[in-house]
């Protein structure tokens, strides 16, 4: 089931009103780069990160429902998907893949596969809010 996966979570403490171009996004592994756009549109919110030289300067779309927590003072989004899911997830071209619907029903399955957001995350990536803090 995908329905839910382009709303933020309840408990990320996602603001409508901030604006997250800039933060840092870490994976619960680690760093994979920065928000370069969103969007909070209920229903079709997600993240377009610049992953840098991580995977070679391409950028990945995330569907809000991977953001497990925001912090405003660190100016950091945390997401709940390892750096092998995301690299792993739907070859992402801003200009080609942003508004096509087939790809955003590909990549809303992958991240979809094994439920609703909070109901302990993703497949194999353990519970939300199980990496560091």
């Amino acid at each position: 089931m995908t329905e839910h996966v382009w709303s933020y979570r309840p408990a990320s403490g996602h603001l409508t009103w901030a604006d997250l171009t800039g933060y840092k996004v870490e994976a619960a592994d680690g760093h994979i780069g920065k928000v370069d756009k969103h969007s909070y549109d209920v229903g079709d919110a997600y993240l377009v990160v610049d992953t840098g030289v991580w995977i070679f300067g391409k950028e990945v779309l995330l569907p809000a429902s991977t953001v497990s927590r925001i912090d405003l003072q660190e100016e950091t989004v945390y997401v709940n998907a390892t750096k092998d899911r995301i690299k792993n997830a739907p070859e992402f071209h801003r200009e080609k893949h942003l508004q096509d619907p087939g790809y955003r029903a590909e990549l809303g399955s992958y991240y979809g596969t094994g439920g609703l957001p909070g109901n302990g995350g993703l497949p194999g990536e353990g519970p939300v809010g199980s990496h560091r803090a």
